[in-house]
């Protein structure tokens, strides 16, 4: 960040920090959304059965696991990337 204003450089962290947040409703919704429609599916009583409960554990569980699997394997496509660019 070379180069900004003090002003700049606050103004763009709000900007980023904004940006993450709306990331992270967005992946967070679609969480919630994919789990409820695979795993609720009786509405006759306000609490929820064992094997829903069960099921939405799972779903969780999975998403979380594909989120953190998604991020490593992003980071070493990205070391790879930095590496490559520095023996050019």
């Amino acid at each position: 960040m070379d180069g900004l204003t003090q002003s700049e450089t606050r103004e763009l962290e709000t900007r980023l920090q904004k940006r993450q947040v709306k990331e992270f409703m967005g992946m967070f919704s679609s969480l919630v959304d994919g789990c409820f429609v695979s795993c609720v599916d009786d509405f006759s009583s306000k609490a929820l059965s064992g094997r829903e409960n069960g099921c939405l554990s799972r779903c969780v569980q999975k998403y979380m696991n594909a989120t953190a699997r998604l991020s490593e394997r992003f980071q070493e496509n990205n070391a790879l990337m930095q590496q490559q660019q520095q023996q050019r």
